[in-house]
C-alpha cells in the first residue's frame, strides 16, 4: 500500500439530472450536462482510483485539468468516467479520463493531482491570510 503506481483505474457513473446542467451551474444556458459537472465526475474517478493506495495521512488535491467536451448529453442519460493513473512524478499524479455516454466518447480529460499531507494541508488552509 502507498505506491500509487501507474495503471490504477476506476470508473464512476452519473445519471444527468437538472442540477448537473449547464444552465443550473451557470456555465451556459442549455439543459445538458455542464462541463463543471463533467469535470467533477472525472475528478471523483481519479480520487477513487488511488484511494486504497495512498500512504497513511496523505490525500490528493486537484491542481490542473484540460477538458475537451466533445458532445452534449441530455438530462436522463447516464455517463461513465474511466480514469487511469498514467504517471507518478514525485508528488504529482497524472491521469487520463475518458467519459462515455452509451459507449460513445463525450469527453477527454487530462488531470493532475498533487499528493499532500492531509493534516498539514488543512492547517495551512485554516491560517488567516
Amino acid at each position: 500500500m502507498g505506491h500509487c503506481d501507474p495503471g490504477l483505474k476506476r470508473n464512476r457513473q452519473l445519471t444527468v439530472a437538472p442540477e448537473h446542467t449547464a444552465e443550473r451551474l451557470d456555465s451556459g444556458d442549455v439543459p445538458v450536462l455542464g462541463t463543471p459537472a463533467l469535470l467533477a465526475l472525472a475528478e471523483s474517478a481519479c480520487v477513487q482510483a488511488i484511494a486504497d493506495d495512498l500512504p497513511e495521512g496523505q490525500t490528493s488535491v486537484g491542481a490542473w485539468a484540460e477538458v475537451e467536451h466533445l458532445k452534449a448529453t441530455p438530462v436522463g442519460h447516464t455517463v461513465c468516467a474511466h480514469a487511469t493513473l498514467i504517471g507518478h512524478h514525485g508528488r504529482r499524479l497524472e491521469f487520463n479520463v475518458l467519459v462515455e455516454d452509451g459507449g460513445e466518447t463525450i469527453a477527454k480529460i487530462r488531470h493532475r493531482r498533487v499528493l499532500v499531507d492531509r493534516a498539514r494541508f488543512l492547517q495551512k488552509v485554516a491560517q488567516p491570510a
